[in-house]
């Protein structure tokens, strides 16, 4: 039986969307550079140099901005409008970024909503489907399993 799909409260999203932009923006920012060269290659993202990018999590109430140029991801503030708005449920974009949807599917069935330049939503889309994520485990953030890690780092066998 397939669960039903989850959501965050209304009061929590009204929450969230009075709390400052800029730290989330920072953390999404901080957390694509890791990936950059990695995971995402810099030629994917050429077309997206200098334009201002959003992701809302619509039932979170949560907007993070960011730009990218030719050596990383660069949070931004809100302030313009963006060239380019990709907007899903918290659900929606954790289904994407597991691989269990692809970004297809979502935006037919009208649970991704792409805005602004097209021609920089299918590039955004066509370098999502490019990225080789390695199989992310859940089990893996355990405390027991997180200790192991540090302590086998600190203590090397």
């Amino acid at each position: 039986m397939e669960q039903p799909a989850f959501t965050f409260p209304q009061p929590v999203a009204t929450l969230v969307s009075l709390l400052p932009t800029f730290p989330p923006s920072f953390v999404l920012a901080r957390m694509l550079n890791l990936a950059l060269g990695r995971i995402i290659l810099k030629q994917y993202l050429e077309p997206l140099h200098g334009k201002q990018i959003a992701i809302r999590v619509r039932d979170l109430g949560l907007v993070l901005y960011f730009t990218i140029d030719a050596d990383r991801f660069i949070p931004t503030r809100s302030g313009k409008v963006p060239d380019l708005a990709i907007s899903a449920t918290a659900q929606d974009f954790y289904l994407l970024a597991t691989r269990r949807e692809d970004p297809d599917t979502l935006f037919f069935s009208r649970r991704l909503i792409v805005e602004g330049d097209t021609e920089l939503g299918l590039v955004a889309k066509n370098t999502l489907d490019a990225i080789e994520l390695p199989k992310f485990d859940v089990a893996s953030l355990s405390p027991r399993n997180v200790i192991a890690r540090i302590r086998s780092r600190i203590f090397p066998a």
